[in-house]
């Protein structure tokens, strides 16, 4: 039995890690989505690229 409550234990924070990665990544696609339309209001066109870059990894 207590075998099983390990199992279990490790499952729910395996479980947790997973939703906490996935509330971390979508806050950070949601930062550099604000920090897109800043570039283009500015113009800069090397941090639009960078930032463009860095979301299209995030969202493989």
């Amino acid at each position: 039995m207590d075998k099983m409550k390990v199992t279990y234990e490790v499952m729910l924070g395996l479980a947790a890690e997973m939703i906490w990665d996935e509330a971390l990544r979508r806050h950070r696609c949601q930062q550099i989505y604000d920090e897109i339309d800043l570039a283009l209001v500015k113009g800069d066109e090397a941090a639009f690229r960078l930032l463009t870059d860095e979301l299209k990894t995030l969202e493989k």
